[in-house]
């Protein structure tokens, strides 16, 4: 049998295979990769400068060229022809037009497509990161300002879905801002991991000449080189680690909205979303509907699952370079930071227009008796009773307003004949002092510990989040600071070696 080998008379690139891989991942590139290749290739050009790995005056002309190169069209959407596999090769093609094949080829010298474009990568995916870092930060800034704004809005608290206690709405968004600073802090944390630059690892196993790692990772804004070389280029944790914190914020969101799906019903009314973010029936004109809350629904969990398929994609992958984790996945992955992006500011404007419905919330509370706990820890304080003791009255209380199909407010009958049953004597509170124990403005009061919904804790908690999320902002402050560094000693360093070419 012959050796197909021998008489395969095929050109690369087969036509299908052009339009289906290699003409999209070209626009993707263009759109995309352009400005982080661009930058890589001038960090390694005074990288291969300032090590001797190449002559001053090579790269000297080489980096001349690359300038030129960069001015002229090259990064402009194109139709793909084929000619070039790649963006890549595009550039190294336009590089050996200026300074000839053999000059124009040792650009390359000492690296290699797997270390250049997970570098590549890990540059676009900082910048996304950064871009929706500042939107969950604003997110978070809306939320604290609507905690401190509702700290003492009582509103209702529910477990297994059903009236369990009051509290307020401050309290509440506390809550849900307690665990997206943490989400913001676990997308952070991914990021320092995604701020690492594989340049130099090369194929595998770095290179015979003396390169400096270090140095360009510096020159192109990287906090530092990554260690292990083989880690380097078959690594994926920046990626999974990234959209699974990414996946998680968008699932702990999604629970918030539920609750607001809730809390705006007809039925439960507790929340009153503003004009602008109301749309109204086509046919009933009575209905007002809180879209934004549903969008936002959807939005969060498509966000979710577009994180997730990334982290998919990863599964069963050999730990080698691949192109599962490359430009073609990145790009989907972008998408998941555009939707994650809408929601975070979507939901920003909601919070900062919502507000409690304090009637709504009053006749709820009435309704449903669930400051009825407050009334028996009263007993226990007051009457000196056994918390077992106390709940029973409690409970009998609570079962005949229900009976009578009256109000929490107005059952002190119904209590004092409970205490008299159930203690075997008459109770000390008067009716005032029964009403107090079940209103919830002493329900919230009396729950002064760390964490709770009184007016002390909440300020306490407040002005903790508060810290949280200005140390998130110093922290983004000084990645904006570093890679502004970065990008004037790189422009520096190859102006200094770009003109250089003129003295020679």
């Amino acid at each position: 049998m012959r050796d197909p080998s021998h008489h395969d008379t095929s050109r690369f690139p087969d036509p299908v295979y052009a339009r289906t891989v290699l003409a999209p991942l070209y626009d993707h590139a263009k759109a995309l990769f352009g400005e982080p290749l661009i930058r890589i290739n001038r960090a390694h050009c005074v990288m291969l400068a300032e090590t001797g790995v190449l002559p001053q005056a090579d790269a000297a002309r080489i980096a001349a060229a690359l300038a030129q190169v960069e001015a002229s069209d090259i990064l402009e959407p194109a139709e793909y022809t084929g000619a070039y596999e790649d963006l890549f090769f595009e550039v190294e093609a336009a590089l050996k037009a200026h300074v000839g094949a053999e000059l124009g080829g040792a650009l390359h010298t000492a690296r290699s497509r797997n270390d250049l474009d997970h570098a590549i990568l890990r540059i676009r995916l900082k910048g996304l990161l950064d871009d929706f870092l500042a939107k969950g930060r604003a997110l978070a800034q809306a939320m604290l300002d609507a905690a401190t704004r509702n700290r003492a809005e009582i509103v209702v608290a529910y477990t297994h879905g059903q009236p369990a206690q009051p509290t307020t709405y401050g309290h509440y968004l506390s809550g849900a801002l307690e665990t997206l600073l943490r989400d913001l802090e676990r997308l952070e944390d991914a990021r320092a991991v995604v701020d690492l630059s594989p340049m130099g690892a090369a194929a595998i196993t770095t290179s015979g000449f003396p390169v400096d790692r270090h140095l360009m990772a510096e020159l192109t804004g990287f906090a530092a080189p990554t260690r292990n070389s083989y880690a380097s280029i078959a690594g994926v944790d920046y990626l999974t680690g990234t959209y699974s914190a990414l996946s998680l914020m968008m699932l702990h969101l999604g629970r918030l909205v539920q609750d607001f799906q809730y809390w705006t019903a007809f039925e439960v009314g507790q929340l009153y979303v503003s004009n602008a973010l109301v749309q109204i029936s086509s046919i009933m004109p009575q209905k007002r509907n809180p879209v934004p809350i549903e969008h936002l629904r959807h939005l969060a969990s498509t966000a979710s699952g577009q994180a997730d398929a990334l982290v998919r994609t990863m599964h069963n992958t050999p730990n080698t370079d691949m192109n599962d984790s490359e430009s073609e996945v990145q790009v989907a992955g972008a998408r998941a930071f555009d939707t994650a992006g809408r929601v975070a500011e979507l939901l920003a404007a909601l919070l900062a227009q919502a507000e409690v419905r304090p009637d709504n919330v009053r006749r709820n509370i009435d309704r449903s008796c669930i400051t009825i706990t407050e009334l028996a820890d009263t007993l226990v304080r007051s009457e000196r009773l056994s918390f077992r003791q106390a709940h029973e009255i409690a409970t009998a209380t609570a079962r005949a307003v229900v009976a009578e199909d009256s109000v929490l407010s107005q059952g002190f009958p119904a209590f004092r004949d409970a205490f008299a049953q159930h203690a075997g004597r008459a109770t000390t509170l008067d009716e005032a002092a029964f009403r107090e124990a079940v209103g919830p403005e002493r329900f919230v009061a009396v729950r002064d510990r760390f964490g709770g919904p009184a007016p002390a804790a909440m300020d306490e908690a407040l002005e903790s989040y508060g810290a949280t999320l200005a140390a998130l902002d110093a922290r983004a402050a000084a990645h904006q600071d570093r890679q502004q560094a970065a990008d004037a000693l790189l422009q520096d360093r190859f102006d200094a070696l770009r003109t250089s070419a003129q003295e020679v």
